[in-house]
């Protein structure tokens, strides 16, 4: 009965800092008037779950914007070299098995972190949503976001990008990655 209760004990603490290590602190307020924080729309797999954001208003209402560090997933010496890179790693599959990429990708940065952006077309049940995948690298990790909604993907992807260059959302990607 002893080693029951201990067995017990132990699962439960285990569990709890489990889901502790897949959760990150939250900012204390919303960092852009334009973006309100909703819940992360996907299920587990092998990464921690991410932050998910639709924009409210400035030009790109209705579109969705979804940030997460993967850490130790990145080449070391070359970090995001190519956009078969940003294809593979820029979570665009949880959002849809069907997206093409409509140019080729640019050199982006957020922070201290380099890598590339890319613009795609997403096939939805209700009708083709625009995307664009972005992977940036920090020493061996990756930081990937993607934004996607019906809206012109150019405005979309600026806001984005805009957001992301905010004071509280460097900080909590910077953690993110540091395992904060």
């Amino acid at each position: 009965m002893r080693h029951a209760a201990m067995i017990a004990g132990l699962a439960i603490a285990l569990a709890a800092s489990g889901v502790g290590a897949y959760q990150l602190a939250p900012l204390p307020a919303e960092p852009s008037p334009h973006w309100r924080e909703i819940a992360w729309p996907f299920p587990r797999d092998g990464w921690p779950a991410g932050r998910a954001f639709r924009c409210t208003v400035g030009g790109c209402e209705g579109a969705e914007l979804y940030v997460r560090a993967k850490r130790g997933f990145c080449n070391c010496d070359t970090g995001v070299a190519d956009d078969d890179e940003v294809d593979r790693v820029a979570d665009l599959d949880l959002i849809s098995p069907r997206f093409a990429a409509v140019a080729p990708g640019t050199v982006a940065g957020v922070a201290d972190m380099k890598g590339r952006i890319r613009q795609y077309d997403l096939g939805m049940p209700g009708g083709t949503h625009h995307a664009a995948g972005l992977a940036l690298s920090r020493r061996c990790d990756l930081l990937v976001a993607v934004m996607q909604g019906r809206g012109e993907a150019g405005a979309m992807q600026r806001a984005a990008l805009a957001f992301l260059d905010t004071q509280e959302m460097k900080g909590w990607m910077i953690a993110a990655l540091d395992g904060g």
